[in-house]
């Protein structure tokens, strides 16, 4: 993504002409104090067209400067908002983007022999049975009956590892959008159009609404207060001019262009013209910190944020699982399970496989080898066998996952140890993913696969308690996975299993109880969170469905830099506290100013 100057005339133009949409009544009565100058400027541009004709009550040119004010003191302020607000219009658009129309080969029967009917994804019904092979785009949801294969799901989860699905048990339902990396899968549609998994993110996207900060509603009934005063303060004028005119026998009385000039003069028309414009320097300092903020009112609402929800993988881990350590089994020495896992993983361009020739030639010193392609056989992985390998030179090595192994050893009639097994369950108790390597049907070890949680994320979020904020990490591992993340982490509680609905149910609790909420997130299913959000905060590697959802994109990818929002925040609502303050003090002058007017409009001539 690029960094866009804040007047880019991409923004620009746009803004300039919902500076005029924006003049509907609608519009501009949420906003009190800019509405009391919209009606005067009706009001003036009616005495105006009257003056036109010969009866107006003052001369046209006086009134028609006035006018012209007014209504530039409405265009700047719908074009500050407008701008504020210009980037946050394409959450919806962004997600109705994801939805690919693609070729799906529907069956009349669940066979991988049967006849395929060539269609499209929009075409396939509730119950048809559908055909995807190795390389192909799944064109809908729908639910595997036959088959098992590799899946890439990063488009809508942000997971940047595969995952396996399979016919029957709990993994067997698929998401339309994503792709089958190896292997051939039949399913039976369980969706129609419209009620697919992105249809029901679109529809959660669209629905979500942020609400307004505890400082924004305070300092709107002020303002309210302040322009009610003023405003009967200016009326009363009028009757008192004409009751002093008629009692002195001459004179002139004051005119309401005049008295309308006055008003908006009186109430605090700056910081309510300028409020947006104060989101509008926000944005700007964002860009300084390598954050694009979309929205004025978030940047604003970063200063009160009580709880951050963070998803985990991409945000407090890099996302990729890397080999950490080599956990021989007995008999076996670590350095002969480095060599055998690092010679099965040759051929592997997985992140996983690179790092554990990474690791063995860190820990061993165990340099890759020359290998020449008629004396090695490399087994590739497959959903089926959940393996990989390498045959060479009588050795048979095999790397994979702990219940494909130890199938792969007894039915070889190889002895698996209990020793191993245990190795292996408590390497998932960590949190971490276990991977066996045997050599000639002889279980060498274990090799730890971990989640890389990012280096001085804890510290950042020890800063983050001190400053009264509330740290959830969300993620879709089971609990035990996620209560060790979160632990090493250092994040003050954890959603685990979690669902869109899920995390928006969480987000509307915590809103619902007064606080105010911010979100990072990187995944197409963090879009509808991240648009429920009082500040949404969408890495810049993730998917573009949760960077337009958000109302912030991190252009480093930094779940840390929050800190930094939250800091802006505050130097936010400090600017604006210190505009509020001089606009009230400027008006309460004013007030003062205008008592001798009064005083010689109340007393008749001598």
């Amino acid at each position: 993504m690029t960094n866009k100057k804040l007047l880019d005339p991409a923004l620009v133009y746009p803004a300039i002409a919902a500076s005029f949409s924006k003049l509907s009544p609608r519009v501009q009565w949420r906003n009190p104090v800019m509405f009391v100058v919209y009606l005067g400027a009706i009001l003036t541009t009616a005495l105006w067209v009257q003056a036109l004709f010969g009866q107006g009550e003052a001369p046209a040119g006086f009134i028609a400067a006035i006018t012209v004010w007014l209504w530039f003191t409405v265009l700047f302020a719908n074009f500050a908002e407008a701008l504020a607000e210009g980037r946050s219009k394409a959450q919806a658009a962004s997600l109705r983007s994801s939805k690919q129309n693609v070729v799906a080969r529907k069956l009349k029967t669940a066979a991988q022999d049967a006849k395929a009917e060539i269609t499209d994804s929009a075409s396939l019904r509730k119950g048809d049975i559908i055909l995807v092979q190795a390389g192909e785009v799944i064109p809908t949801d729908a639910e595997i009956i036959e088959g098992v294969a590799s899946v890439d799901e990063s488009a809508i989860t942000g997971e940047s590892a595969p995952v396996i699905r399979e016919a029957g048990g709990d993994f067997s339902a698929i998401t339309g959008g994503t792709r089958v990396l190896s292997d051939w899968v039949i399913a039976r549609v369980t969706a129609n159009p419209g009620e697919a998994f992105l249809d029901r993110m679109i529809a959660m996207v669209e629905g979500a609404k942020r609400q307004k900060t505890p400082n924004e509603i305070a300092l709107t009934i002020l303002l309210v207060a302040l322009t009610i005063v003023f405003l009967v303060v200016t009326v009363t004028l009028l009757p008192f001019s004409l009751f002093s005119v008629a009692a002195a026998g001459s004179g002139t009385p004051v005119s309401i262009t005049v008295l309308v000039a006055l008003l908006v003069c009186l109430i605090p028309t700056t910081i309510g013209g300028l409020l947006s414009a104060i989101g509008v320097a926000g944005m700007s300092r964002m860009l300084g910190a390598n954050v694009i903020a979309t929205s004025g009112r978030a940047v604003e609402a970063a200063g009160d944020v009580d709880v951050l929800l963070l998803d985990k993988t991409g945000t407090i881990t890099f996302g990729n699982r890397q080999a950490v350590k080599f956990i021989p089994a007995p008999g076996v020495s670590a350095a002969e399970l480095a060599d055998a896992a690092q010679f099965a993983s040759l051929s592997d361009e997985t992140p996983e496989g690179r790092s554990v020739v990474v690791l063995a030639k860190e820990k061993f010193n165990i340099r890759e080898r020359a290998l020449l392609s008629h004396e090695v056989e490399f087994i590739p992985f497959t959903a089926q066998t959940r393996m990989s390998g390498v045959n060479y030179d009588n050795r048979e090595i095999r790397k994979g996952a702990n219940d494909a192994i130890r199938r792969y050893v007894l039915d070889a009639g190889g002895v698996f140890p209990e020793e191993v097994s245990r190795q292996a369950d408590e390497v998932a108790r960590r949190g971490a993913t276990p991977l066996l390597v045997s050599e000639n049907h002889r279980v060498l070890g274990v090799i730890e696969l971990k989640d890389i949680v990012k280096g001085g994320i804890k510290e950042r979020f020890a800063e983050l308690r001190e400053m009264g904020i509330k740290t959830v990490m969300i993620t879709g591992d089971n609990p035990l996975t996620a209560a060790a993340i979160a632990a090493e982490a250092g994040v003050d509680d954890f959603l685990a299993e979690a669902t869109p609905e899920a995390k928006l149910a969480l987000i509307r609790q915590n809103q619902a109880e007064g606080k105010l909420v911010a979100m990072t997130g990187d995944g197409t299913n963090d879009a509808p969170a991240l648009a429920q959000a009082d500040v949404a905060v969408a890495m810049n590697t993730g998917t573009q469905a949760a960077k337009e959802a958000g109302n912030m994109v991190d252009l480093d990818s930094n779940p840390t830099k929050l800190i930094e929002i939250v800091e802006i925040g505050k130097q936010m609502l400090m600017t604006r506290g210190s505009l509020t303050t001089f606009s009230v003090a400027n008006d309460v002058a004013k007030y003062f100013a205008i008592i001798p007017y009064r005083v010689c409009v109340d007393l008749p001539a001598a």
